[in-house]
């Protein structure tokens, strides 16, 4: 197992502190927030923490305020309903006595029903696309110091992008991107934990792809981006350290918000989760002169 993905699974071992009551860090990376998708992961964590024999099918998320990697996040989970079937779950992270982001999940029980899901895309495979330090060198190019560190460093996700022009050039292209995601090492036979480390993966680059048709990325420095809400429901059983394609669309961007959404696949072609987005993607405005 990979350093990075073991101190991944250490992010999302929360702390017990009470019942309902959990307690998560944050890497110090030197990113002045918490990644988003720390959050969802942590968050989610918390509530399989209270649930017994049951998956989460379902979760929707609101950020309110950013995460400060400083000092750890407190996760507390309200149980609303245990049901012959479903079960539901609410988690506030706490941190400086403010909420700064909410979660709502669902649980099933495993049954059968009906079945039908969308295809695939044809696009090609991991192994026919450039790895993962062509991709660095071609994307640290056009990023900011703390961003290139941090992708300098190894990571837990490794990521392979079919649109690789997305990083060679600033033409503004179709809102459309494909990326195949895998962690860098193997996980433990856990279901849960699969399904927590997808949702950490899932808020990587989704907001990504609201910007491509304006030839602008979240690290354009003219830009002020942040995730505002996500959705992720969970489809069919999977293992986040195969590789998954996560296919991205962005239908709409206005009033400085941008949607995209997502679905991803195993190589097999079995879609395993559906994802949705709205960020903020706001162009800084100059700094107006000083007046005596």
């Amino acid at each position: 197992m990979s350093l990075a993905v073991e101190t991944l699974i250490s992010l999302l071992d929360l702390e017990q502190l009470e019942v309902n009551l959990f307690r998560g860090v944050s890497p110090q990376d030197g990113w002045q927030r918490v990644f988003g998708g720390q959050v969802i992961g942590q968050a989610l964590v918390a509530a399989c923490r209270t649930v017994d024999g049951r998956l989460p099918h379902s979760l929707h998320a609101y950020f309110m305020l950013p995460g400060d990697p400083r000092v750890p996040i407190i996760y507390e989970v309200e149980r609303l309903r245990d049901g012959g079937s479903f079960s539901t779950r609410r988690v506030k992270a706490i941190q400086h006595g403010h909420a700064i982001f909410a979660l709502s999940a669902s649980f099933q029980v495993a049954e059968e029903g009906l079945t039908h899901a969308a295809a695939m895309p044809n696009v090609p495979a991991p192994e026919d696309l450039p790895g993962e330090a062509v991709f660095r060198d071609a994307f640290l190019k056009r990023v900011p110091e703390p961003v290139r560190r941090y992708f300098e460093r190894e990571r837990p996700i490794e990521l392979r992008p079919v649109e690789f022009q997305r990083y060679l050039s600033l033409e503004p292209l179709d809102p459309v991107f494909h990326v195949w995601i895998r962690t860098t090492g193997p996980l433990p036979d856990d279901p849960a934990l699969h399904q927590c480390v997808l949702a950490y993966a899932s808020d990587l680059t989704l907001l990504d792809s609201t910007l491509i048709p304006h030839g602008l990325s979240v690290f354009a420095p003219e830009m002020q981006t942040a995730s505002l809400d996500h959705s992720l429901w969970f489809h069919e059983p999977f293992r986040a350290d195969d590789w998954l394609l996560y296919a991205q669309e962005s239908p709409f961007a206005g009033h400085s918000r941008g949607f995209a959404r997502g679905s991803i696949f195993t190589r097999d072609g079995r879609l395993i989760a559906s994802v949705a987005q709205e960020g903020l993607i706001r162009r800084r405005t100059a700094a107006k002169p000083h007046k005596k």
